[in-house]
């Protein structure tokens, strides 16, 4: 019966490119366009026809980790670009809406983070040791979407221009105090305490980032400028100059979204300007990915920026400038996947051939997923007040040393002069 389901289900979900499918006992079936060369897949568990009809995402992603969905080749981009087109063009049917509102009311308590279960959800992904880590991300251990200006730029070309774009719109003075919420291992409270002469504090749940990060900013000769906590964003109560966030707005789930943007406010002064970086997607709300929520980012969803402004409007905050990354993180996925693959064996000797596999997976899947499925990265500019920035976006693209001098000339006249938070 599910093998009959799978079929239906694959005639008419298949409209581009091909797949040919051999079932458990042998016998094979051609889907999608005949001119096409077929994507080859095997099934050698006769259970994985009815979990792909129940649970298609974690079908697919466990039967590759388990090694009972395997692809000709291991051709996991072409079959996994296969799916993506294919799905994103897919029409819903009415059928299944009460599966999708299901999906989403599931999310939706998965999402539901108060701070010990947040905690518990940033410990499965970024407590990991830290050479796996080393594997794949640049010297800096930039986790989040590099800003590539040209096709030439290497990953770490790319991530130090991400952080200068960010801190040219966060218009930094020296002496200026920094909350970083999420700040990972370090790399931007660095760069901001190192090249902006600001005062940082960051703050992260994980033990492994924390430890790292302080250390980090001891060996730059920087302790005296970064301030790394390990605390909940929410339990910060002192007023700054300036809140970024990068990659880190993806973990706060749904329900809590007024808290964040409620918890911006609170930190700033009141001529303050907050800069958020995250995750995105281009399509109305939606529901995380069931794989990704149990192996990669439990707790996580990346919304809608209808999601994000509703929660924006209601705090009280001016979007002073929204721009919108489209194939940044495919790049980046590219780049770390392919680290990951030149470092393959030393994977293997911490963890195991299944644990590559889901590695393997997450990353192949997240790069297509932005280059096929409406996924982007927002960056929100946001202030207590519009006359906090400048009323054009020219500063943007001057020298840093000319931006931090010019800026204040460059908004309206009756612009409140800057007053650092109280030390």
């Amino acid at each position: 019966m599910w093998e009959k389901l799978l079929d239906r289900v694959l005639r008419r979900l298949i409209r581009k490119g091909a797949l040919e499918l051999t079932l458990p006992d042998g016998t094979s079936r051609f889907y999608g366009d005949p001119a096409v060369r077929p994507i080859r897949v095997k099934f050698t568990d006769p259970a994985l026809p009815r979990q792909l009809v129940l649970r298609p995402e974690m079908g697919v992603g466990e039967g590759y980790m388990n090694g009972t969905l395997q692809i000709g080749n291991d051709d996991l981009h072409g079959f996994l670009a296969l799916a993506i087109q294919n799905r994103t063009k897919a029409t819903r049917s009415l059928v299944s809406w009460p599966t999708e509102v299901l999906r989403y009311l599931r999310g939706r308590l998965d999402q539901f983070n108060p701070v010990d279960r947040a905690r518990a959800n940033v410990a499965h992904h970024y407590d990991l040791p830290g050479e796996l880590y080393d594997l794949f991300l640049d010297p800096d251990r930039q986790y989040s979407c590099a800003y590539f200006k040209s096709g030439k730029d290497s990953l770490e070309t790319a991530q130090a221009q991400k952080k200068k774009h960010i801190a040219d719109k966060l218009l930094i003075s020296p002496g200026m105090r920094v909350l970083d919420i999420g700040c990972g291992w370090g790399g931007m409270a660095i760069t901001l305490a190192r090249d902006y002469q600001a005062r940082v504090v960051g703050v992260t749940l994980s033990e492994e980032q924390h430890r790292l990060a302080t250390k980090r900013a001891a060996d730059a000769g920087l302790a005296d400028r970064i301030d790394i906590r390990l605390t909940d964003y929410r339990c910060v109560t002192e007023r700054f100059d300036r809140v970024v966030s990068v990659g880190m707005f993806e973990h706060v789930g749904a329900p809590h979204f007024r808290d964040f943007f409620r918890n911006v406010r609170d930190r700033l002064t009141d001529d303050g300007i907050a800069l958020i970086h995250t995750i995105g997607r281009t399509k109305r709300r939606g529901y995380a990915n069931p794989w990704v929520s149990k192996y990669i980012f439990p707790g996580g969803y990346c919304p809608s920026m209808s999601e994000v402004m509703a929660a924006i409007e209601k705090e009280d905050l001016y979007p002073t400038d929204i721009e919108v990354w489209r194939m940044h993180y495919a790049e980046t996925l590219r780049h770390w996947y392919r680290r990951f693959m030149a470092n393959i064996d030393k994977a293997r000797s911490l963890y195991d051939d299944r644990f590559c596999r889901m590695w393997r997976f997450y990353l192949v899947a997240s790069e297509l997923t932005f280059r096929h499925d409406h996924q982007c990265v927002f960056h929100f500019q946001l202030t207590r007040h519009q006359e906090a920035v400048p009323l054009t976006r020219d500063y943007l693209y001057r020298p840093a040393q000319a931006v931090r001098h010019e800026a204040p000339d460059m908004v309206a006249a009756d612009k409140p002069q800057v007053h650092h938070a109280a030390e």
